[in-house]
């Protein structure tokens, strides 16, 4: 990729590396809307406007914002899903070829335009903000590919081409599967299924807010009470209780107030 087009991507995920992982607002859009098909265009309406969000998204509204944004820039982004264990479409990415690469090569099968072009994972949802580049399987390359982010080392191994898989680690932990993707990719209309799937999985009984500092190298997840934070030396847990969760959630991940006491109303109220 030249230089130029590789400052494009990015400056893109900086852009979009301060925004909060956050299921709120995906249970304050489904309780607005009541299905997850108006829930699920609220969230489209706003994906090219950084601005308008109420500040955060899920795996699949960033996703979706990054896959908009590259194919008005001219690239040609494929949507990827990943399986965890049994579970599966849980988690969603997007897979960047590299046009230049491609414009150079003559296409004399799709395997060969493939082996002869570099492709990048973009993975905004699971925190990580930097272009990866995906190893390709053996024989044709190492088949893995390590990456020393900070809190949180990425491996990405490649044991066939069809499929990929994400595993991270840090401070010592022993690095842990994460995904898997067939690289191959989904169609937009897919993408848009598994979206609304989403909405009615069980994590949308919890608050989960997820945000990374990126100059301090610190991660900070909240879900069920429980506040992690994560450095390069470790890990801590600390409950916060019910009386400061409003205040203490809006500091830390920098959201409304307004939109935290909302959600979680919302989820009261379903118990």
């Amino acid at each position: 990729m030249t230089p130029e087009n590789m400052k494009k991507v990015v400056d893109l995920c900086n852009q979009i590396s301060n925004i909060t992982y956050e299921n709120l607002t995906k249970i304050i859009r489904l309780e607005q809307t009541g299905s997850a098909t108006g829930a699920r265009k609220l969230d489209d309406s706003d994906q090219n406007d950084i601005d308008s969000w109420m500040g955060g998204g899920t795996c699949f509204s960033m996703t979706w914002h990054l896959y908009q944004t590259l194919t008005d820039m001219g690239f040609k982004p494929r949507l990827v899903m990943g399986h965890k264990r049994k579970e599966r479409n849980i988690h969603c990415a997007l897979i960047l070829p590299d046009s230049d690469a491609e414009n150079n090569v003559t296409p004399l099968s799709s395997f060969v335009s493939r082996l002869s072009s570099n492709e990048y994972l973009l993975d905004p949802g699971y925190l990580i903000f930097d272009p990866l580049p995906m190893p390709l399987p053996q024989p044709f390359g190492t088949g893995e590919a390590f990456f020393p982010l900070s809190p949180n080392c990425v491996r990405l191994v490649r044991p066939t081409m069809e499929s990929m898989e994400l595993w991270t680690g840090g401070a010592g932990a022993p690095m842990k599967l994460r995904f898997e993707y067939p690289v191959e990719g989904v169609s937009v209309e897919e993408f848009k299924h598994h979206w609304n799937e989403s909405f009615y999985r069980e994590m949308m009984t919890y608050p989960v807010l997820n945000r990374l500092d990126r100059e301090k190298g610190v991660q900070y997840y909240y879900q069920k009470g429980n506040l992690v934070v994560r450095n390069a030396t470790g890990s801590k847990m600390t409950k916060i209780e019910p009386a400061d969760r409003v205040q203490t959630l809006s500091d830390i991940f920098k959201l409304s107030p307004d939109i935290i006491e909302r959600a979680l109303n919302i989820l009261e109220k379903r118990k």
